[in-house]
């Protein structure tokens, strides 16, 4: 169960918004952070402790809506897609925001050992009285899809590609067995007197 401040950034400026003005230039965020507040505020009630502010920012690009993430530290953080907002605001401060604050709440009351998308969250969206539908279905026509790096790895009988979130493990100390041959997986491509024989 994560600490009664597992929500606070560690920083001054704790709760307040990241990579957004929140001046008049931005009406769709001001709204969609008091719609996050709201929703915060509720949360409490439904999960019966205290809802800490997790960090908003409303930095995610590509084809998301929105992300909650907890860092290494305990540190949560809900980012907003500013280009999908500005297109689809009635919608978006409806699915999206709790969408997100429903994992948030999830994680505060069970911690991470539940389902992303399972029943827990489906009841707090539920309860929000948000849809607890997986995906959007915003038009992201314009928007590119978010690339994922890819690196090269090998064993006795092939060639791999990890992605950056597998290699990082790599780095950390995880190993991955390849499915056919049971072999560790190595870093790089494969010696040239392996690729021969």
């Amino acid at each position: 169960m994560p600490t009664p401040d597992a929500g606070h950034d560690p920083t001054p400026q704790s709760g307040r918004l990241s990579g957004a003005d929140t001046s008049s230039d931005h009406p769709a965020r001001v709204r969609a952070l008091a719609r996050t507040s709201e929703l915060l505020a509720a949360g409490s009630a439904l999960i019966q402790a205290p809802v800490p502010r997790p960090r908003i920012a409303f930095d995610l690009r590509g084809r998301s809506a929105g992300q909650f993430r907890v860092d290494s530290r305990g540190y949560a953080s809900i980012r907003y897609n500013p280009a999908l907002l500005a297109r689809h605001e009635v919608d978006f401060l409806a699915q999206t925001v709790p969408h997100e604050v429903a994992h948030y709440l999830a994680f505060l009351r069970f911690g991470r050992r539940i389902r992303p998308h399972g029943p827990q969250w489906q009841q707090l969206m539920r309860d929000l009285g948000a849809d607890p539908r997986r995906c959007h279905d915003f038009d992201v026509s314009g928007l590119t899809a978010r690339r994922v790096r890819r690196h090269p790895y090998h064993c006795r009988c092939g060639e791999h590609a990890l992605t950056s979130i597998r290699h990082h493990r790599v780095l950390r100390g995880v190993s991955y067995v390849c499915r056919a041959c049971g072999q560790a997986l190595r870093p790089g491509r494969p010696p040239a007197a392996d690729q021969e024989s």
